[in-house]
This record gives structure tokens, C-alpha cells and sequence, in this order.
């Protein structure tokens, strides 16, 4: 599809490709997996998310528990 139609992979892709790819130099594939195991914890529970109404997922998530809303899995 156009970046258009997949607006969050494309922010995600730009995001992972400037603060990751982009701002380290590797010297071998296990060290690119350790480090971008790191990034994505840190991506998907400690950074604020613009979309979650700048909260972390893993904040967000449990705003979701306590209240009376359904989890979409």
C-alpha cells in the first residue's frame, strides 16, 4: 500500500530507521539484535505516544484495565 494507507508502520519505520539504524554502527548482527531488543522495549513500554494521548503503552494499557473498557487482543 502508499504510506498513506499505513500511517503507523510508516512512523514506526522512520522512527526505528533515525533513532536506531541510523545512529549507531554495528559490528555484527548479534549486537544489532541485543541493541534493537532494548529499543523495543523502550519504544513500546517506556516512550510517550502522541496516539495514546501521550501516555506509554504500558500506562496506557493499564488505564485500560481499571476502567470499564474492553482490550481489543
Amino acid at each position: 500500500g502508499k504510506p498513506q494507507q499505513n500511517g503507523f508502520v510508516e512512523r514506526f519505520n522512520g522512527s526505528f530507521r533515525r533513532e536506531f539504524l541510523d545512529a549507531y554502527l554495528f559490528e555484527n548482527l548479534s549486537q544489532v539484535r541485543d541493541m534493537a531488543w532494548f529499543w523495543r522495549l523502550d519504544y513500546n513500554e517506556e516512550r510517550t505516544h502522541e496516539s495514546l494521548g501521550n501516555l506509554p503503552p504500558a500506562a496506557y494499557r493499564a488505564k485500560l484495565e481499571n476502567s470499564n473498557l474492553e482490550l481489543c487482543h
